[in-house]
């Protein structure tokens, strides 16, 4: 923690610190909401992970670009997204639920 915020090299993001660090640590509710990004716990297993900002998705969607990814074929050579580029490509996606 910094004066100014909570701060990575020069970025800083402006927070409350009383409202953000506990005894324990920091409360990640008041980081989300500070950075503006969605955050999912889970009690039981002691984990926490913040999603993307809503900007950084909006201009996700708005680029009309799958993201890139990597998968195996049956025989076990990768194949990626990325490679396709400029190629007509169909992507089916499943699940059961």
């Amino acid at each position: 923690m910094q004066p100014e915020g909570l701060c990575r090299g020069v970025v800083c993001v402006p927070v409350d610190q009383s409202a953000l660090v506990r005894e324990d640590g920091l409360d990640l509710g008041v980081l989300a909401d500070a950075l503006q990004r969605p955050l999912v716990t889970d009690q039981k297993h002691a984990v926490a992970s913040l999603g993307a900002s809503h900007h950084d998705r909006g201009q996700a969607l708005a680029s009309l670009e799958a993201p890139d990814f990597t998968l195996p074929d049956l025989d076990g050579t990768l194949h990626s997204l990325s490679d396709q580029r400029g190629k007509k490509v169909l992507l089916v996606a499943y699940a059961s639920w």
